[in-house]
């Protein structure tokens, strides 16, 4: 009888599995060993517990759904976190934008007009704003040495070494 051992079969296929007559043949071989039909046995029950677990009907607990649909309308609620740093620098980009607009005005615009003030002004004065800043009027009439200028600077050194 140990050719014929149908442990082998019962672990390999589900009990559910099984046909009419390979059922007939294992009853048959459990009739005559008694660890075959304690195997059988097992199978059968194991069988059963399962085929009851699964039309088991579990409800989930009263307040899952409010949870639930609580959870998801905090998820929606979030602001994503571009949109959240753009809201706390749009003030700040906003008033560079505008510093930026008032430069290139002042750059650009207002020195193109002249008032008639200032024309009047500059005719008046026989110089022109370049003259005054770079001083080219005078610096043509006198023009300094560089050893003029090494006097002017080091005056007290050349009076101790002599």
């Amino acid at each position: 009888m140990k050719e014929n051992h149908i442990i082998d079969l019962l672990e390999n296929r589900s009990f559910a599995s099984l046909n009419e007559t390979e059922r007939t043949a294992i009853q048959a071989h459990a009739t005559n060993c008694s660890s075959c039909a304690r195997a059988y046995e097992a199978t059968k029950i194991a069988s059963a517990l399962l085929r009851d677990r699964a039309n088991e009907v579990i409800e989930p607990s009263p307040f899952f759904h409010t949870r639930v649909m609580a959870a998801l309308r905090e998820r929606q609620n979030e602001v994503p976190a571009f949109k959240r740093l753009w809201q706390t620098a749009g003030a700040l980009v906003s008033s560079m934008t505008a510093a930026v607009a008032l430069l290139a005005v002042l750059s650009f615009i207002v020195p193109g007009t002249q008032t008639s003030a200032t024309a009047q002004a500059s005719e008046s004065n026989g110089y022109t704003a370049e003259e005054v800043i770079l001083n080219q009027n005078g610096l043509q009439d006198e023009q300094a040495s560089d050893a003029q200028m090494l006097t002017t600077l080091y005056p007290a050194e050349d009076a101790g070494a002599k």
